[in-house]
């Protein structure tokens, strides 16, 4: 089993920018894709970005050109940049391990604790 530990959220205002830090332990040799969520309240957790090892990624629509999924193997660590921050960016962010099947990620993994990030306006 993999554990993960989100970092790096906080209360940035519009338009600007943090680094998430996702830390994976465990099973690692287990890990292929990585992928970072999001869930606002009152709305479902969604995808946001993911990354395989292959270098493959995806981004959500709604964070295109603004986000950027990273992962450093050595360290067992993917990140999330965030630029020109929302305040529609606001929500708990998860990374989880994912598989790719059928045109769509699921995710493998218990969730962590998150991390939240707010934007204010």
């Amino acid at each position: 089993q993999v554990q993960l530990v989100e970092s790096g959220g906080g209360l940035v205002q519009a338009g600007g920018s943090l680094r998430l830090s996702c830390a994976a332990s465990g099973s690692i040799f287990s890990i292929n894709a990585m992928a970072w969520y999001r869930q606002a309240p009152g709305k479902q957790r969604e995808l946001v970005a993911a990354t395989a090892t292959g270098g493959t990624t995806y981004y959500a629509d709604s964070v295109k050109e603004r986000f950027t999924i990273s992962r450093d193997n050595a360290k067992n660590t993917v990140y999330l940049q965030m630029l020109s921050l929302k305040p529609e960016d606001t929500a708990v962010y998860y990374c989880n391990t994912v598989t790719y099947f059928s045109g769509n990620y699921y995710p493998m993994t218990n969730w962590g604790q998150g991390t939240q990030v707010t934007v204010s306006s």
